[in-house]
């Protein structure tokens, strides 16, 4: 079924934080701030806030392309694009015919009218509507007959002292809570597919995200940071803002080699992750790190090398996809658009030195008492940190230079 896109404004319905009692304030108001800053390359539009709800005047605008960037706006659970008529009992129906002849119907549809009198002092009851719409729709369109139990259309008439609604569609939004009304954290981004799932899992329940990507030229290429970057914007599109800090780890790594430890050189190096992300996260004021972990997955991905590797931090360590099988974790990529970068064949440090037989089972007393024998770490750690370099990287900039080319976005002292 194909509706041509008439539509006076788009319904915006908030999710699961309407329950959070006096914080539902702040948490409408991140969303209005959210869906203002998206709205800003369509300045014919405006907004309108009601109790609950924000609705989109479209001013003539197509639908389309504003829908498809508001469903990025997390804590909006779904989206409807409305009709807007007066709110008489003529013009009602006579918006509703209209509606009809603008929706291509099947040779025999069924449906209902499901009229709502929000204003008590309208002259019909919410009964008595759905007779006096659907009767004349009835006579006009002889392929529709009616279904109130299960029908293939559902016109929704919700009446309102100032005006009233017609829609028949109830979109799928992003849902969660809105962008940041649950704190900061610092995100471990590789190039591969499970780390961006898991930032926009982070930031669906209310994180704000910076991105910490290690990378360890000259054993990794241009195009792995490239990837990244690349990745980093996609997610851009859901964050409004997003920072990515950039930090060299090759001396790091290359201190885990020759030690004659190889099978616990990938407990080392995600223990050194670690450590950096988090002195990073206390410098940018992050109160948690996410990782894109998947319990079972790889060898560092067991409960006991988790349970080493966190061992290197004090701070609350999040994985959002702890419980997520491999074909979950793809479906959401596609879903979010970082799929298809991901899978793009740059190699990342995480899969560089990676010994034939990593272990499963690491014992956090060798691992401690090893890392404790390795010469300069700590120096080499906290030299890291001080040489990362830090990008801010919105939708339009990363649009921009994802349509012209990315060498304004590189720079060649990164490598």
């Amino acid at each position: 079924m194909t509706v041509k896109p008439t539509y006076d404004m788009l319904l915006l319905r908030f999710g699961e934080f309407t329950l959070k009692g006096k914080n539902r304030n702040r948490f409408e108001k991140s969303i209005l701030q959210h869906v203002r800053a998206l709205l800003k390359p369509y300045p014919d539009v405006n907004i309108l806030k009601e109790y609950g709800r924000l609705y989109v005047r479209l001013n003539g605008h197509p639908f389309e392309p504003v829908l498809a960037d508001l469903k990025k706006v997390f804590g909006i659970v779904s989206i409807s694009p409305v009709k807007v008529c007066p709110s008489e009992l003529e013009s009602i129906v006579s918006s509703a015919l209209q509606f009809m002849s603008e929706t291509s119907l099947a040779p025999s549809t069924t449906f209902k009218v499901n009229a709502r009198r929000v204003w008590k002092a309208f002259p019909h009851s919410s009964q008595d509507m759905n007779h006096l719409v659907g009767s004349p729709l009835l006579r006009a369109f002889p392929q529709l007959s009616v279904n109130v139990k299960e029908p293939e259309l559902e016109l929704r008439v919700e009446i309102r002292e100032d005006r009233t609604y017609l829609f028949h569609e109830s979109i799928q939004g992003a849902g969660g809570f809105p962008l940041g009304t649950n704190g900061k954290a610092m995100l471990l981004l590789s190039g591969g597919i499970d780390s961006p799932v898991a930032a926009y899992s982070a930031m669906r329940r209310g994180l704000e995200v910076e991105c910490v990507h290690f990378y360890s030229y000259p054993f990794t290429s241009q195009q792995a940071k490239e990837k990244v970057i690349e990745l980093a914007g996609i997610l851009s599109q859901y964050s409004g803002t997003l920072k990515l800090h950039l930090v060299p780890f090759t001396e790091v790594q290359t201190s885990f080699t020759g030690i004659g430890q190889d099978n616990l050189i990938i407990t080392f190096m995600r223990r050194a992750m670690l450590r950096i992300a988090t002195r990073l996260a206390e410098r940018e004021g992050a109160l948690a790190l996410v990782t894109g972990e998947s319990l079972g997955q790889v060898a560092s991905q067991t409960l006991p090398s988790m349970n080493v590797i966190g061992r290197a931090t004090e701070l609350p360590l999040l994985r959002p996809l702890i419980t997520a099988d491999k074909h979950e974790i793809i479906a959401l990529s596609k879903e979010i658009g970082t799929y298809d970068t991901s899978i793009q064949p740059f190699e990342d440090c995480c899969t560089l030195f990676i010994p034939k037989s990593p272990t499963t089972n690491p014992n956090l007393r060798i691992v401690q008492k090893v890392e404790a024998t390795l010469p300069g770490l700590s120096d080499k750690l906290e030299q890291a940190v001080e040489q990362t370099e830090t990008l801010v990287i919105t939708p339009d900039q990363w649009a921009s230079t994802h349509t012209q080319g990315k060498e304004s976005v590189i720079r060649e002292e990164w490598f």
